[in-house]
């Protein structure tokens, strides 16, 4: 649908008595928010009690206090961040798997038994928050499903032979003719058999203002019903509707794993096996051949301390976890370290429209009195708004705020009335007033009195917008344009993902081609896929990654949600973005800049740089550390030393993102000749 598309009147009904009207606000169209409070998770408060506990053993250990000051504080932090991951890895190996949280914390016992008790409890502290941010993350994505199904109403008004009775969605089926009266939410798919009205259908294609709805239209389950009665035959099952296909595309997406994913869970097993088989084979061997208990399990316990992996686990815990921070500090809330690394692995970028490459709301972009209308533009704005002022439509909205804008004085509106789909009259200083469509049925030959050079036709502009009419006593004195400006940033933005990236975004959208051509020109996008519904986002996006490509989605409403889920990426818009949205994405965007998506990719290649570099250097103690304590004698102090100074080492390595500069963006690098890709940390 285009701004054309979208009806213009007044919320009251014109056809059918009903109980007043809800204006169709932001707040409307989002789900029912649910979200689980963190200390609801038995995992927080345990990975909270946890890390109390050692924050408060840390100073008195330091600062060589007796051990009966701070021996129950560690044991506390063992206690209560590694009871879980025992039990978990405990039933694992009941089911004949060994993963690396029962080696965590077996070499977090083995540690403390040779007298590292701080290490250990430094092990346990950081797998029991891992556990903690995995658990919310899972359940505040359950929240936003849950409440996207209450999108849908619990009832609806079926219509039969004796009248109208309400009935559960569940039990409507195709054929059935249902009354949506003015403010409700509509319960099925269907088909528009009579009635005109309006319907806020974001949630569902992203459309930034209300659609109109005539006899043979679609409408979808769960959007909102404007300002007029319509009567719907159901087109399709309750259970098969847009909204419904939503919930188990975000559902079936959020339960597959990424390809990363496995791989690090295979070698997970494969390492934890080894360094087990290392750990009984250092112990035993001596023993078979006489050596004496102490010494085999003090070699033994040398081995599962130097083959721990501390040192692997912080080589990529602390750089994700410093680009989250620093990222966070710009605006941008990344959910996780997985998340952080898979946002640098991204080598395509699709682009949601409406609310993410645009503002998502209309402005007056111009305002042009017609010849001889006697009327200059702030005169001709300030008519429009007096008579716009009582409407609650989005158009009549933006209208009366550009006059706002320009601080021009409303003149008081009479006799005001309104009809969804045309437009409102009213009287102001006397005189009629009239503001609506160019479709209207208003005399479209007066068009010729306007300024047709720069308005070449009463229904379409160069701009890209809404055109509206302006009468007084039936005579044309002026049109206004009303536009979803792109975002100031959003050409920049486009720009350096494509110099990131060495591929333009694709742009995904709900809204009709005309509209999305425009946007794709103002922001230098090639690739445009316009008047897609949610799953068709997610066959674009898709196909995308069947041809080899790693897709970053970015996107804000309810309808973006499954192309987020089944991206490799996604990245939402905090301000406007709903909250599937918001759960969905692996970022959000908080403050609305599109600039700072590239930067957090950029940011996040560099984390993935210093991963390696980490990894590197922990598997060169290792590999160092451990065939000298296999071939000959390590010294217990030596390991000890060996092995924390690995783990120091990538640490601090790690903390380097913190910096201000890492999140620089150098934008003149952007422009590079002949395709050249931008100079990284």
């Amino acid at each position: 649908m285009s701004l054309h598309a979208f009806l213009y009147g007044a919320r009251v009904s014109s056809t059918l008595d009903s109980p007043p009207v809800p204006s169709l606000d932001a707040s409307a169209r989002t789900a029912p928010r649910r979200r689980t409070r963190v200390l609801a998770l038995p995992e927080a408060r345990w990975a909270l009690l946890a890390t109390a506990a050692f924050l408060s053993a840390l100073p008195l250990h330091f600062a060589d206090a007796p051990g009966w000051t701070y021996g129950p504080l560690y044991a506390i932090a063992y206690l209560a961040g590694g009871w879980e991951p025992l039990l978990e890895g405990l039933r694992a190996l009941r089911g004949k798997t060994l993963d690396v949280d029962l080696l965590m914390i077996v070499a977090a016992l083995g540690a403390a038994a040779i007298g590292q008790v701080l290490d250990g409890a430094l092990l346990i502290v950081i797998f029991a928050t891992s556990g903690a941010l995995e658990a919310l993350a899972t359940a505040r994505t359950a929240d936003s499903v849950r409440g996207l199904l209450d999108l849908a109403p619990a009832t609806a008004t079926r219509v039969t032979a004796d009248g109208e009775e309400s009935v559960p969605v569940s039990r409507l089926r195709v054929g059935d003719e249902l009354l949506i009266r003015p403010g409700e939410r509509i319960g099925a798919d269907g088909r528009v058999l009579d009635g005109t009205s309006e319907a806020d259908q974001a949630t569902i294609t992203g459309e930034p203002l209300p659609v109109l709805k005539t006899p043979g239209d679609e409408v979808f389950a769960g959007t909102l019903n404007g300002t007029g009665a319509l009567r719907v035959r159901v087109e399709r099952d309750p259970t098969d509707s847009v909204i419904a296909r939503i919930v188990t595309l975000v559902e079936e997406a959020s339960r597959t794993k990424a390809p990363t994913q496995l791989f690090i869970e295979k070698i997970e097993q494969r390492y934890a096996v080894g360094v087990v088989a290392a750990t009984l084979t250092v112990f035993a061997v001596p023993l078979a051949f006489g050596a004496d208990l102490t010494g085999a399990l003090l070699r033994a316990m040398t081995i599962m301390i130097v083959a721990s992996p501390c040192a692997v686990v912080l080589a990529t815990m602390p750089p994700l976890l410093s680009a989250i921070a620093t990222a966070g500090r710009h605006g941008v809330l990344v959910k996780s370290a997985l998340a952080m690394e898979r946002l640098g692995e991204i080598d395509t970028t699709a682009l949601d429209k409406t609310g993410t490459l645009t503002e998502g709301a209309p402005e007056v972009t111009a305002v042009r009195p017609a010849t001889g209308s006697g009327l200059d533009e702030d005169a001709l704005l300030a008519l429009a708004a007096a008579a716009e002022h009582p409407s609650e439509h989005p158009l009549a909205r933006a209208i009366v705020a550009a006059a706002r804008t320009r601080d021009l004085r409303l003149a008081p509106a009479r006799d005001f009335a309104a009809k969804p789909g045309h437009g409102v009259t009213a009287t102001v200083d006397g005189r009629v007033v009239t503001v609506g469509r160019p479709d209207s049925g208003l005399d479209m030959d007066m068009a010729t009195d306007a300024d047709t050079d720069a308005h070449p036709h009463p229904d379409t502009d160069v701009e890209g917008g809404t055109v509206v009419r302006v009468e007084r006593d039936g005579s044309l004195v002026g049109t206004l344009v009303l536009a979803d400006r792109p975002r100031a940033d959003a050409a920049e933005t486009a720009a350096g993902l494509t110099a990131l990236t060495g591929t333009s975004p694709v742009l995904l959208t709900g809204d009709n081609p005309r509209a999305a051509a425009q946007v794709a020109t103002a922001t230098g996008i090639t690739d445009v896929r316009a008047s897609l519904l949610p799953e068709d986002k997610v066959t674009a996006v898709r196909e995308l990654q069947r041809a080899g490509r790693k897709v970053l989605f970015v996107g804000d409403g309810v309808n973006d949600a499954p192309a987020l889920a089944a991206a490799h990426s996604g990245i939402a818009m905090g301000r406007a973005g709903s909250d599937l949205a918001l759960e969905t994405a692996d970022a959000v965007v908080v403050r609305d800049e599109l600039a700072a998506i590239p930067a957090v990719v950029r940011l996040s290649r560099a984390a993935r740089r210093l991963v390696v570099q980490n990894l590197l250097v922990a598997g060169t103690f290792i590999t160092v550390l451990v065939p000298w304590n296999l071939l000959g004698h390590l010294p217990l102090p030596l390991g000890v030393a060996g092995h924390e100074g690995s783990t120091v080492l990538v640490g601090l390595n790690g903390l380097r993102l913190l910096r201000e500069s890492a999140w620089r963006l150098r934008k003149s690098a952007w422009r590079r000749p002949n395709g050249g890709r931008p100079r990284e940390l």
